[in-house]
């Protein structure tokens, strides 16, 4: 878990980021003259921290918070919702492709067990659309659709200060995770068609889901299209991406495991047993080898004894 950022002298005063490490996403809160809004609530595991950065001088530093907003609903953004909501009584808005999914609490949709992961179920009060308009920390936000990644996820744009709250949508070195076509014929379209779109905003600042805020926008689209291509070429690409981003997650999670669990992991948990079945039709063993491998030569994992740890600048993209 990383201490607060400071804030950035290009960001407006009432615009503070919380950058925290890959388990949780960033925290956003928008704090000027009207209603006090959070933007993503991180990991259910960092709530605590959560809590913490949103109470302090650089956050809220005691005055109410007025709502609780997700870019999409994947463990990392909204996991820390619950803990929020109780703490300052507020209610919890998400994007409206994302609320039917939350009030059944489809674990497979909101990638929960389905992925391994879990998230403390809270109550949805108010669902945003895209094209909608809100006033937020003393700015206007327009809520844009940003499908692929999770096709109901949002983004918020401010065009008086040129910022773009991307969730995951968009980070400096790419973007999350996306399902393969032959799992959502829809996902990779989808994810070029958002790119596009951001595209052709006006954008000063990034407010990634992940890593820092950041400037060089027409870098950070060069290399989320040279990405896109690369998935759209060869259909195991974002398969792998998908899981060694999702086993990344699980290490950070537990800190470490060992390397003898693996193959039962993969075995058990829904998404990893399927994609097998779907690309590479391997055995268990060769199976967790192979993304262990890969982990490794890219610097996420390490093995440390008998265990496979996540390493010290480990990423999820």
């Amino acid at each position: 878990m990383t201490a607060p950022s400071t804030p950035s002298p290009i960001l407006p005063p009432h615009v503070r980021v919380f950058v925290r490490d890959w388990l949780s996403s960033n925290n956003v809160l928008l704090k000027g003259d009207g209603k006090r809004v959070l933007v993503d609530t991180g990991h259910g595991r960092h709530a605590p921290l959560t809590l913490a950065l949103v109470a302090s001088r650089q956050g809220l530093d005691g005055a109410p918070l007025d709502l609780i907003v997700n870019t999409h609903c994947h463990s990392d953004h909204m996991g820390g919702n619950a803990a929020v909501a109780r703490a300052y009584g507020c209610p919890v808005a998400v994007p409206v492709g994302e609320a039917a999914a939350i009030v059944e609490w489809d674990t497979k949709a909101l990638l929960l067990d389905y992925a391994g992961q879990s998230a403390e179920r809270f109550v949805v009060d108010e669902a945003i659309h895209p094209g909608s308009t809100h006033a937020w920390g003393g700015l206007e936000w327009r809520a844009i659709a940003a499908p692929g990644h999770d096709m109901g996820a949002l983004v918020f744009y401010n065009p008086e200060y040129r910022l773009l709250i991307s969730g995951d949508a968009l980070w400096e070195t790419g973007f999350g995770l996306v399902m393969p076509a032959e799992v959502d014929p829809a996902a990779l379209p989808a994810t070029r068609a958002t790119l596009e779109t951001l595209a052709r905003l006006d954008v000063r600042m990034v407010i990634p889901g992940h890593g820092e805020p950041f400037s060089g926008v027409a870098q950070a689209l060069e290399r989320a299209f040279s990405r896109i291509a690369a998935f759209e070429s060869d259909p195991r690409r974002p398969a792998r991406h998908a899981l060694k981003a999702l086993l990344t997650f699980m290490l950070l999670e537990r800190r470490r495991m060992p390397l003898a669990d693996l193959p039962a992991y993969v075995e058990r948990v829904p998404i990893f047993r399927e994609f097998n079945t779907r690309f590479f039709r391997l055995a268990p063993q060769a199976y967790a080898e192979m993304l262990v491998a890969e982990l490794r030569k890219a610097g996420a994992v390490a093995i440390d004894g008998a265990d496979v740890v996540p390493a010290a600048a480990a990423v999820a993209g």
